[in-house]
């Protein structure tokens, strides 16, 4: 076999200490990225609850007659997303979480934020007529019918 002199390229050590680095870096990135996708899921949710409540005022001070609406109540005025209203579809969510409102009528209303799956997010959320929104770690991804667990800030 005819060697040339002068040339050039990279050896199979180089190639592999390159890739060994790049795994590296990836093993480090990539649970940082997770971590900042749930968190924004996370405060996706937040904002969708917040929605919410800002849509249930408006319901009970004009077409609720101080009743407070369902989810189909408010999308139906144009008060909500369809993103939000999962009552057509079980399979609907927004970043990855479901949201329902229950116990809607005169006397308040609460609705919920649930996570599809733990890969979501690692916390589910709930909020009341008062509009304080609560963080709850326990089931992520079981639906509630109370507002439990901290109070976040608002």
């Amino acid at each position: 076999m005819k060697q040339n002199k002068g040339q050039k390229g990279f050896s199979l050590i180089e190639l592999l200490i390159v890739v060994a680095i790049i795994g590296i870096i990836a093993a480090i990135a990539i649970p940082n990225l997770l971590a900042s996708r749930r968190a924004a899921n996370e405060a996706s949710a937040i904002s969708s609850l917040r929605t919410i409540t800002s849509a249930e005022a408006t319901y009970s001070s004009t077409v609720g007659n101080g009743s407070y609406g369902s989810m189909q109540n408010l999308y139906d005025n144009g008060l909500v997303d369809q993103k939000l209203d999962t009552s057509n579809s079980a399979t609907q969510t927004k970043s990855g979480y479901y949201f329902i409102i229950s116990n809607a009528g005169p006397a308040g209303y609460n609705s919920n934020a649930t996570a599809a799956t733990t890969n979501v997010g690692s916390r589910r959320f709930s909020s009341d007529s008062s509009g304080i929104i609560y963080a709850d770690l326990t089931s992520p991804t079981t639906a509630q019918t109370t507002t439990s667990g901290t109070a976040i800030g608002n």
